[in-house]
Order: structure tokens, then C-alpha cells, then sequence
């Protein structure tokens, strides 16, 4: 029975528990840690862990119990420091998305990672879920063809009250705005279906929250070798019709699952009808996906405690989380120097060392409010709500 620890008991630090709670059976939640404790105590009491201690502090916890296991569930700018912290204590980790603010950050939880010889996975729950599994089994099929173009909307809406928790809305805590703590989501699931780009160009705004400091829109535009993707990532967008289409040299796929597929008359026109055929095997390849038997945080959950159980890497490893922080550093570093940046970005790049991104990042409008917490739960899991 491995026994796991909860540093950080605000509203992601829920979905972690209800995640190790589905393999009951394999894990143990024996200590919780908040700065507050009174609210590590309600995570107790909702979850019904009345055998799980609380403490006040990660270092507390860790000098205080045998853990195999910590999900880090703070926000992003602890990330680094606690994930080292666990890591030196011999304690492997689960660190939510993003994995830190910076590449340096990133390289330090990786090094430390690599001389502790423990587990660092890197929250990345969509690549468990049954329809973004489809569409990276339907493109690994090659069916249709070398890809041509990739349309991302990660469009999340979020109220002003959003930016008023503590955290939110400054470059110093949140580390960035929508690119960095929702499209992070998105721009994962780009890179583990398509691959690192050679360059990107992008461009930022503020248009709703003038209460933060930080972009609530980007949109920017990745170079392949034949290739182009566009990521908009946003929290201004009613209905958050979120999506990723895929063109590829033969058909076109999406999820929200679509397939279309066009052939060519004489004069290079589309010919009436398209392809059917080619349109009835994919759907037909996305019909046979087989459900994953558990999904969002308790699948990558599952896949951490089978991969500590089998000394072999998780599917989502700290090099993919930082693999997104380095698209998302890109994406800054163009739309402030207003031009295209390659990849990868160097050791020498002024964005890759820690408070360079909040030295040089514009304030769209000053942060008004700094309240502790706020009323009401988050929600994630769903095709429009995945973010924290």
C-alpha cells in the first residue's frame, strides 16, 4: 500500500484526492499540508479521510511521515521549491501543470529528479481521455496523410472576480495569464500529438479583466518543417467551444470527433461527395477506441502508482511538462520583442532564467484585489472546464 501525501488543500488539491481514491486499494492518503490548516481540515473531513493527518507546512509532513508518493497541488510559483523539497526527501511526485514559471526552474526539478532517482510526473490529465486518446490513435494511423495544418481553441470564460484570488492575475505569482495556467492543457496535448515546433510568433492582450495584471487572450502561430498550428488560448470566450482540428494531407479530424476527407476532380477542384470511404474508416478507427478505464486525474493517477509499482517512467514524465513551459515561454518572449523565436530556447535565452518573464512582461492593468479564498468549487474533467 503506498502511502501518499497532499501538499496544498486548495480546489485542485480535490480532484487529486477523488483520483487516489478510485485505486483505494493500491494507496493511502495519510497526510494533508496547507499553509492554513483549518483548510487542509475540510479537505479531511469532505473526503471522509478521518485517519489523515494534517500538517502546516510540506517540510512538517515530510519529516513527519514515510511517504512514497506527493501530489503537489499549489500554486505554480511553489511549484519548484516544493517539488525539490519532495524530491530530496526521497519522496517521488505528482507536481500540477504548470510544472514551474521557468525553463531554469523546470531544469532544477529535472536534475534533481535524475540524482534522487525518484519519480517527477508532471499533471497533464487530458492525455487521459477517451476522445483526445482517439484522435492521437487516428493520427498515429497515418490514414490521413502528412499534416498539413492544426487549429487549437483552448477558449475557457472566466468573471473578474476570477483574478481576485491572492494568487492570480501578477506575473511574480501566477507566472503568466491564460497561455500559461489554461492553455498549458492544450498546448501538451499539440506537443505529444505533433512534436516540438522550429519557431513560433504570437501576440497578447488583455481584453476583459482589468483587474490583472496578465494576458486573458493569445493567439499564436507554430512553425513546423511543412507544417502551421494555431493555439488561441483565452478566458474571454462565451461558450467555451473548445477544439482541436486537425488537416492533414488526405483528411480532416477533430474533437469534438469529425472526419471529412475531399478528392480531386481534373482541375485540382474538390470533386462532389469527397472521399466516403476514407471517411468511413476513420470513423470506424474512432469507433473502436477501447474506454479507458479510468479518466483526467485518476488516469494519470493510475498510470504514476502502476509506474512506481513497475520502477518504469510515467507516461507523462517532468521532460513534457517541460516541453510546455518552453512553448509557452516562447509564445511570451515573441509577442514582448514583437518577432519569431526558435526553438529550442538556450540556457543563455534572458527568458529561460527565473523573473526574467516578470521583468520584461507588459501590466495590462494593475491587480486591485488579493483575496485569500474564494467561494465555490472549480470544476474540471469536462470537454469546456479544465483548468484551474
Amino acid at each position: 500500500m503506498l502511502k501518499v501525501g497532499i501538499i496544498g488543500a486548495g480546489g485542485i488539491a480535490g480532484t487529486h484526492i477523488g483520483g487516489y481514491q478510485e485505486f483505494a486499494d493500491e494507496c493511502r492518503i495519510v497526510a494533508i499540508c496547507d499553509v492554513t490548516p483549518a483548510r487542509a481540515k475540510e479537505r479531511r473531513a469532505k473526503f471522509g479521510l478521518d485517519e489523515t493527518r494534517v500538517y502546516d507546512s510540506a517540510e512538517a509532513m515530510l519529516a513527519g511521515e514515510e511517504l512514497d508518493l506527493v501530489s503537489i497541488t499549489t500554486p505554480p510559483s511553489t511549484h519548484a521549491e516544493l517539488t525539490i523539497t519532495a524530491l530530496r526527501a526521497g519522496v517521488n511526485v505528482l507536481v500540477e501543470k504548470p510544472m514551474a514559471a521557468s525553463l531554469q526552474e523546470c531544469d532544477a526539478m529535472l536534475a534533481t529528479a535524475a540524482e534522487s532517482g525518484k519519480m517527477l510526473s508532471v499533471v497533464a490529465q487530458n492525455r487521459f481521455r477517451d476522445d483526445m486518446a482517439t484522435l492521437k490513435e487516428v493520427l498515429e494511423s497515418g490514414l490521413i496523410g502528412t499534416v498539413s495544418h492544426v487549429q487549437v481553441n483552448a477558449l475557457w470564460w472566466r468573471g473578474r472576480t476570477y483574478y481576485d484570488l491572492w494568487w492570480r492575475g501578477t506575473w511574480a505569482s501566477e507566472g503568466g495569464g491564460c497561455t500559461l495556467n489554461h492553455a498549458i492543457h492544450h498546448i501538451d496535448l499539440l506537443l505529444w500529438m505533433l512534436g516540438r515546433p522550429t519557431s513560433v510568433t504570437a501576440v497578447l492582450a488583455n481584453a476583459q479583466h482589468d483587474n490583472a495584471e496578465v494576458e486573458d487572450l493569445s493567439v499564436a502561430i507554430l512553425q513546423y518543417d511543412r507544417a502551421l498550428a494555431e493555439i488561441t488560448s483565452s478566458v474571454v470566450h462565451h461558450g467555451e467551444e473548445q477544439a482541436i482540428v486537425v488537416h492533414g494531407q488526405r483528411a480532416r479530424v477533430s474533437q469534438p470527433w469529425h472526419a471529412m476527407a475531399e478528392t480531386e476532380q481534373p482541375n485540382g477542384f474538390p470533386a462532389p461527395g469527397g472521399n466516403p470511404k476514407l471517411v468511413a474508416e476513420l470513423n470506424e478507427l474512432a469507433e473502436a477506441h477501447r474506454p479507458l478505464p479510468h479518466l483526467g486525474h485518476a488516469g494519470q493517477i493510475g498510470d504514476v502508482l502502476r509506474a512506481l509499482r513497475a520502477g518504469r517512467p510515467p507516461a507523462v514524465d517532468g521532460v513534457d511538462g517541460r516541453n510546455a513551459v518552453e512553448l509557452v515561454t516562447a509564445i511570451y518572449k515573441s509577442s514582448i520583442e514583437r518577432r519569431s523565436v526558435e526553438f529550442p530556447l538556450a540556457q543563455d535565452d534572458p527568458y529561460y532564467r527565473f523573473g526574467a518573464l516578470a521583468q520584461r512582461a507588459p501590466r495590462f492593468f494593475e491587480k486591485t484585489a488579493a483575496i485569500r479564498d474564494l467561494p465555490g468549487d472549480i470544476t474540471v474533467g469536462s470537454l469546456s472546464d479544465l483548468a484551474t
